[in-house]
């Protein structure tokens, strides 16, 4: 569903400028250099830089892992959903958020770790997932919102990755791009329907909501880019197409035109169009809020960590069996 990741750790000390120490490792690095530069793409048997390899792999699981984490606030709202249309909508896109973690969690083992290692960065806090995710869903209509603003800031991220320089990445992303459209604009309608069809109240709940929820999702595009201490190598590297600020600015020109269609107002009074930039000028962010929330202080980051260790500890017999009816039937298979 989202990324954030490379944009909210810091450098890996002294990778990016280690010394090579061999001139057969210095000609790899310059052919590796001539295929990012040509536009190829980098497969998971391909040569490539440590740094590069371990920058992937902190990007890649932390998508993993916010996609799953991404699944408990909605999930959390499957049984109350007002109509059996909307339950068996929210169903499939919670199904599609575990499904896009598999995906993301096999890109990531291609790089040389485990999914239990990954696993265990996230439940001992070492790796982190986006920070959109620690906010409760109070409402109904948080679950609307959630599809329009967060999924269609998710799109906004995540197309361009599309085009990573990483195959294996770049692959799992073209699906589930397409599944996050079917997300964002399930939202929409969801949306729309209560603002069009719904009582004072309702719509006074979507108002609600999106006044929740439109800081944190502009904040999932990361710090400003001259924040952002990865960002440039990743864009050399051609893991990131396109940076912070920009994918920042084109989500909030896209959402002032449907948030007019809907009926809602975006809490920004300083929000208006800039006709010299041909863009919507925008209050300033709170980033202390964003930095507090990523390091574990947000309203539910001891919840939602809370609920993926103890799902992990519930399913250790499942494992477990699992692994004894694998070794049970290993001798039948090198038989046969």
């Amino acid at each position: 569903m989202y990324t954030q990741a490379m944009d909210t750790m810091g450098k890996e000390a002294g990778d990016a400028g280690k010394a090579l120490r061999s001139a057969e490792e210095m000609q790899r690095q310059e052919a590796f250099d001539a295929r990012i530069d040509a536009g190829e793409f980098i497969e998971a048997k391909d040569w490539m830089p440590d740094h590069y390899r371990k920058t992937l792999l902190r990007q890649i699981s932390q998508h993993a892992h916010s996609e799953i984490v991404g699944m408990l606030p909605e999930g959390n709202w499957i049984t109350r959903a007002p109509t059996l249309k909307r339950k068996a909508i929210l169903l499939a896109k919670v199904q599609d958020e575990g499904g896009h973690g598999l995906y993301l969690y096999a890109a990531a083992e291609t790089l040389g770790t485990s999914r239990d290692q990954m696993l265990d960065a996230l439940h001992t806090g070492r790796a982190k997932y986006s920070s959109i995710f620690n906010y409760p869903t109070l409402t109904w209509a948080d679950m609307g919102t959630i599809g329009w603003l967060v999924d269609g800031a998710a799109i906004m991220n995540q197309v361009p990755i599309c085009r990573c320089s990483y195959a294996p990445y770049a692959r799992a992303m073209v699906r589930i791009c397409r599944e996050e459209s079917f997300h964002q604009r399930q939202g929409y309608d969801a949306l729309l329907t209560m603002m069009q069809q719904g009582t004072d109240a309702q719509r006074a709940m979507v108002q609600d909501a999106v006044n929740r929820w439109w800081w944190p999702s502009i904040m999932m595009f990361g710090p400003p880019d001259d924040q952002s201490p990865n960002s440039a190598q990743s864009m050399r590297w051609g893991i990131k197409r396109v940076s912070n600020d920009t994918l920042r600015q084109k989500f909030i020109d896209a959402t002032v035109e449907q948030a007019r269609v809907l009926g809602v107002t975006l809490p920004d009074p300083d929000l208006k169009w800039n006709e010299e930039r041909q863009a919507h000028d925008y209050g300033a962010i709170d980033w202390a809020e964003f930095w507090r929330v990523i390091g574990g202080d947000g309203p539910c980051n001891e919840e939602r960590l809370g609920a993926r260790v103890k799902a992990w500890d519930d399913g250790a017999w499942v494992r477990e069996a699992a692994l004894a009816h694998a070794a049970k039937h290993a001798p039948e298979r090198a038989a046969a």
